[in-house]
């Protein structure tokens, strides 16, 4: 049981960090290209690592509470 509740906290986490990172690289690429770019990828990396604990959460069976 702790470890599918450990896995949604870091689904939340990593997902959503990853989007304040994307946004802010976005936002930085008007004034310095190299690192809004950096950051954007940054943020895509965070995001896929999100989607991806959200397929494992799938495969885990179903807490008996």
């Amino acid at each position: 049981m702790a470890g599918t509740k450990r896995i949604e906290k870091w689904v939340w986490v990593l997902v959503y960090a990853g989007l304040a990172i994307l946004g802010l690289g976005l936002a930085v690429q008007r004034s310095d290209a190299p690192l809004g770019w950096g950051l954007a990828s940054i943020g895509a990396t965070l995001i896929a690592g999100g989607a991806v604990l959200v397929w494992l959460r799938s495969r885990m069976t179903a807490d008996k509470t």
